[in-house]
């Protein structure tokens, strides 16, 4: 016989269902508290934003000045005709962003006392705020040909210059030396290592950047940079995810589009990716490049939640900070609005929106999007959570100011400036060295004759690192005992000397013992190949030292050795002056293969070429 069920029978039941299941999510939430500890108190922290303050902590973003307060009148002009506003103060103020990027064509980066100063002023601005939070300040400071902090602080050679010697252990000590310099002017994240893996020699954006062409090498000393760097006590960012290395198209002014299958990604461009996760790798960085292998939509990278959600996050099981690459950059604007963009990302799977070219517009296009329902506030919350994490990780709520006993302490100290020579002396690879009187071209000889013509391209340094290339390199030869003038043949915007700036450098060749002769991305119509050729028929020994991409030697004839330094900051020209002297011997390797001028599919210089003495 059937027996109807109590009505109070159904209360005890439903009571005992409820305090069971609350049992279960309040032990889920104690599980998670001791995996994530102080996870609690962020979401304390952010029950109190309101949801202004939750989507500013979302967007960095660039302001003018060096100054958080009291920029020079030319900044103030330049923030409020782009932002509004007129200082970094009153952005906090206004839009509660949650970092702040430095530039040094913004002038945040003059000095590194002014930028700890800066640094501290933006801290101080973030406190005040009714809901206190310290701001992640960052910069691009990869080293190598990108740097927006300068000399005094230290430079390190860059990627490719890493990759040229292998050392873990030399990319481990380069980033941990940078990162404590950058730590010490409150600048707490640096947007590198760069994890693509550079398999095209027309890359026109990646290049030198890259460690190399080779996945495991790549992954080796990305993961020891994420040691270095967040050893040091910063965040890090490995970019450009799913990797920016084949293609030949920059994405600050077009839309790249990789063609590898799903099964080439895996081999070729993820394992550096890979690698940079199991080393805890702060935060990940979006390429604003197509994938069509993983993700046919015609949607970038930055703006795809099968790339991001899909295969960051739930493939690769990536759980921290997902970054956009700049906002600005045509990449990402070609196909929707400045107002879709930012919603668009944050959709896919992104955490922090990087530079909006127009940062009221994209703050109120997501402040919308949330009132409207496109987006959850729960959304904004399990990015902001992220945000506060890594903000917390790297010390910013237990200590977010900086001293000036600090930057004197660590930037720039001789200790620093001489690990930074020593590593540079491991990477300069050298190609060429044929025999001239029975005896190879280099070292050259301080008893056969010092007299030495320094020639080439001289491109702008990075921020305050130091140049012209061809100014260095002449005394720092003439430091090693010869006698060396430098004469310059043209700019990194201007690489091709005329035929009147030829005819100079032969007759300044005429009767030196040796000639000197850097390039700058030498391609198969450029006329720095008939620069080297003029100077090899004069008879005078021609010593070529390529000061970018290593892939000018396949354009070049008649040179009696080449040099390789991959990038012609101070610390890598100063290194190949060493070694054409013999003062060191040349270690490095090729970390890519030069292809040939007339067939690319053959290797003149393979992966691992390197002569020595």
């Amino acid at each position: 016989m059937h027996h109807p069920t109590s009505r109070r029978t159904l209360l005890t039941a439903t009571a005992a269902a409820v305090a069971v299941a609350a049992t279960g999510a309040g032990e889920a939430r104690a599980a998670e508290s001791a995996r994530h500890p102080g996870r609690e108190r962020l979401r304390r922290l952010i029950g109190r934003m309101s949801l202004e303050e939750k989507v500013g902590q979302l967007f960095v973003m660039r302001v003018y000045g060096h100054s958080a307060t009291d920029p020079d009148p030319g900044d103030v002009a330049s923030n409020q005709e782009e932002i509004g506003v007129s200082n970094a103060a009153e952005l906090i103020a206004e839009y509660h962003v949650g970092g702040i990027i430095y530039f040094a064509w913004a002038h945040n980066t003059r000095d590194p006392h002014q930028i700890a100063d800066l640094s501290n002023g933006i801290q101080k601005a973030g406190l005040a705020q009714s809901t206190s939070v310290p701001l992640m300040i960052s910069t691009d400071q990869e080293h190598g040909i990108v740097a927006r902090v300068g000399a005094p602080a230290t430079l390190m050679p860059g990627a490719m210059a890493l990759g040229a010697h292998g050392s873990r252990g030399d990319a481990r000590t380069a980033a941990r030396i940078a990162g404590g310099e950058l730590a010490a002017m409150g600048i707490r994240q640096t947007y590198a290592p760069v994890a693509d893996v550079n398999v095209n020699p027309a890359n026109p954006v990646i290049g030198v950047r890259s460690f190399g062409s080779d996945p495991e090498a790549v992954a080796r000393l990305v993961a020891a940079q994420v040691q270095g760097y967040q050893g040091a006590g910063i965040a890090t960012a490995a970019k450009h995810f799913p990797g920016h290395g084949d293609t030949d198209v920059d994405s600050h002014y077009g839309i790249p589009k990789i063609t590898h299958t799903e099964e080439e990604w895996e081999r070729l461009d993820a394992p550096p990716f890979r690698a940079a996760i199991a080393a805890g790798i702060d935060s990940v960085m979006t390429g604003h490049l197509l994938f069509p292998a993983l993700d046919p939509s015609d949607d970038p990278a930055t703006l795809s939640k099968p790339i991001l959600t899909g295969i960051l996050r739930e493939r690769l099981g990536y759980e921290g900070v997902v970054v956009t690459d700049s906002l600005g950059m045509a990449g990402v604007r070609q196909k929707y609005g400045d107002d879709r963009v930012p919603v668009l990302a944050l959709a896919a799977g992104v955490d922090q929106l990087l530079n909006p070219p127009d940062l009221p517009t994209a703050w109120n296009a997501v402040l919308d999007a949330v009132r409207d329902g496109e987006l959850t506030e729960a959304r904004i919350e399990e990015s902001v959570l992220r945000v506060l994490e890594l903000k917390a990780r790297r010390g910013l709520f237990k200590e977010p100011f900086v001293s000036h006993q600090g930057v004197e302490r660590t930037v720039g100290t001789q200790a620093h400036l001489v690990a930074a020579d020593r590593i540079a002396g491991r990477t300069t690879t050298l190609l060429v060295n044929e025999e001239r009187d029975g005896r190879p071209t280099l070292p050259l000889s301080r008893r056969g004759g010092r007299d030495v013509l320094v020639v080439g391209v001289d491109p702008a340094a990075p921020s305050g690192t130091g140049g012209p290339p061809t100014k260095v390199l002449a005394e720092a030869l003439t430091e090693q005992g010869f006698t060396a003038e430098a004469l310059s043949t043209g700019t990194a915007g201007s690489p091709h000397p005329s035929p009147e700036t030829i005819a100079s450098a032969v007759a300044a060749a005429s009767g030196r013992d040796a000639v000197v002769v850097a390039t700058y991305n030498v391609t198969a119509g450029s006329s720095q190949r008939d620069l080297v050729t003029a100077l090899a028929a004069t008879g005078v020994p021609v010593v070529h030292v390529a000061i970018r991409n290593p892939y000018d030697i396949a354009h070049l004839d008649g040179v009696a050795a080449s040099l390789a330094t991959y990038s012609w900051t101070d610390v890598e020209i100063r290194a190949a002056a060493r070694v054409v002297a013999g003062r060191t011997e040349p270690t490095g390797r090729l970390p890519v293969p030069v292809p040939s001028a007339d067939d690319p599919a053959e290797q003149l210089y393979p992966v691992g070429y390197g002569l020595t003495y």
